[in-house]
């Protein structure tokens, strides 16, 4: 096992801490700004365009000639800060993971550093990918993953993934990796289910016995 990716957001940090909730209220008021849409019509779209492009951007981007960079600095503009703070068990977590870990994100690099500061565990991280490396093709496609792959330079099989969403682990297992889903998403396509981010202790025993 050479590097162990980490999507961030309701990975790294747990859903129910409403993070990503307030990110979702955001993206709703960009596109009520932008598009004029009452919030039915909003709800329909951003599902639509989830499914079709991975995330709401992608269909922003193709059908509505969004700038990425404007949408990302406004979905992203939350108090990070009021919400997480330093996580002494998750910083531990890390310290004794040895091999290489990684972030891979839909979301910006500016939003990761931001969520990863907060929780003191930046240090612990080699390299963010974000939607800007994947050129906009966000997860779940195919050609992000072997992109990163290529970064990283090495093979699937040399990698575990850790999501918490199953799209997103389905293309990782097609390119060999150990996939690992947090939350109670029923799927049997994952080779790990765990509670939450700290379950990657005992996945990485049964891997990597010296881990």
């Amino acid at each position: 096992m050479r590097s162990i990716i980490f999507d961030l957001d309701n990975t790294i940090y747990p859903r129910d801490v409403g993070l990503f909730c307030l990110v979702d209220k955001r993206i709703n008021e960009y596109m009520l700004i932008k598009l004029g849409l009452d919030f039915d019509a909003i709800e329909a779209l951003r599902l639509k365009y989830m499914d079709e492009y991975g995330t709401t951007l992608g269909g922003l981007m193709i059908h509505h000639n969004i700038d990425p960079d404007d949408y990302l600095s406004f979905v992203h503009d939350i108090c990070i800060e009021d919400i997480l703070s330093t996580n002494l068990e998750l910083r531990y977590l890390f310290e004794q993971i040895l091999i290489d870990k990684v972030i891979f994100t839909n979301g910006s690099c500016g939003h990761a550093k931001r969520v990863l500061n907060a929780l003191g565990v930046i240090r612990y991280f080699s390299r963010i990918f974000d939607i800007r490396f994947m050129n906009y093709i966000a997860k779940p496609n195919i050609l992000s993953y072997q992109r990163l792959l290529d970064a990283l330079g090495v093979d699937g099989r040399e990698c575990l993934i850790v999501e918490d969403l199953a799209k997103n682990l389905s293309p990782a297992k097609e390119l060999g990796m150990t996939t690992v889903l947090i939350g109670d998403e029923e799927c049997k396509d994952v080779d790990f289910l765990i509670d939450d981010i700290f379950g990657i202790d005992k996945v990485l025993k049964e891997i990597v016995p010296n881990e």
